[in-house]
């Protein structure tokens, strides 16, 4: 395999987060960071040894020797990054949620599509060595046929004026941050969805504090799904089968263990930690479709990310939030 270079724009938490984990996959060089000041740019390429540092994205996104681009900025920014990355012929790895809005979203496929480039959303959490082992277990008939998925995310934040997190302008809320992971996961398990219904509760700032997501999927599979900033949960999720169910420990988006339940047999318990934080599969995963010339990923296709997008769209809208992309200065 020859060497895939990377670049990242943004340095924000996730980015930091990510950046460890290239030490983990020796095909994948992280080669390059952009952030809006020159200052945040050269502080993130020491911390990580990266070689060069951008004081505007567009000096990266053109950069000749970056292959692909990590998008590791608020949601809202992801559209317009995406874009120019592709249209520089640049393959795209981009952060969930993939972007403020199912438009936005369907704007980036068509462009990667039309560009013949790599795209991929980053829901690391498909790529866990856990994850990817219930879903052996599901594919060999041990549980029967998957017909319900439950779970919770919660992740417990102070309410803090300006924050990402908790400001519309900035994508904020829950259903973007934290309803993407559940919503995905039953998606992956159940399939596309026929019926969304959700009820929430708001900031003043007019975001989610909390969602409470009930899907009927077309195959007539069912998932009950909730996910907030205003309390702590255990973050467990449950596939459940017409003969048993798996259990996915918390926290469920980045495990290290399931356990298999049959009727009148002992639970089986399969444990596996990922490498470093557990970013590394998505890149490995990644890097080697980009060495192989492919353009999407089969463990997270494109549709399915447009299909989650458009269900969390339909959330926000059932709770009168709609979203914007943003226009982002690239200079």
């Amino acid at each position: 395999m020859s060497t895939v270079r990377w670049g990242i724009v943004g340095t924000g938490e996730i980015a930091h987060a990510v950046a460890g984990d290239f030490q983990f996959v020796p095909e994948a060089e992280l080669a390059a960071v952009a952030s809006r000041t020159q200052d945040k740019a050269d502080q993130f390429a020491a911390r990580f040894a990266v070689p060069r540092a951008y004081g505007s994205y567009r000096e990266l996104l053109e950069a000749p020797d970056i292959d692909v681009v990590y998008i590791a900025t608020p949601h809202p920014m992801h559209r317009d990054i995406a874009l120019a990355a592709i249209a520089n012929g640049k393959s795209v790895l981009v952060e969930k949620a993939f972007t403020a809005t199912q438009a936005g979203a369907k704007a980036v496929v068509d462009a990667a599509r039309a560009g013949g480039v790599f795209c991929m959303e980053a829901m690391w959490t498909r790529f866990q060595p856990v994850v990817a082992a219930a879903r052996e277990v599901v594919a060999w008939g041990r549980i029967g046929d998957v017909i319900a998925v439950q779970g919770d995310l919660y992740a417990q934040r102070d309410f803090e004026p300006g924050h990402r997190l908790f400001e519309k302008d900035l994508g904020g809320g829950a259903i973007l941050d934290l309803g993407v992971y559940v919503v995905n996961f039953a998606q992956a398990f159940l399939g596309d969805v026929k019926a969304i219904d959700c009820m929430t509760r708001l900031y003043g700032t007019g975001v989610e504090k909390a969602a409470s997501i009930n899907l009927t999927h077309s195959a007539g599979g069912l998932s009950s799904l909730t996910c907030g900033f205003d309390g702590p949960g255990p973050g467990r999720m449950s596939v459940i089968g017409t003969k048993g169910w798996i259990e996915v420990e918390p926290r469920f988006h980045h495990p290290t263990k399931i356990s298999i339940h049959r009727a009148g047999v002992l639970p089986r318990i399969i444990e596996a930690r990922p490498m470093g934080r557990g970013y590394s599969h998505e890149i490995a995963e990644v890097t080697a479709c980009i060495d192989e010339g492919l353009t999407e990923s089969t463990i997270m296709p494109l549709q399915d990310t447009l299909e989650v997008m458009r269900v969390l769209e339909t959330c926000l809208r059932q709770s009168g939030i709609y979203h914007h992309e943003a226009h982002v200065a690239l200079a």
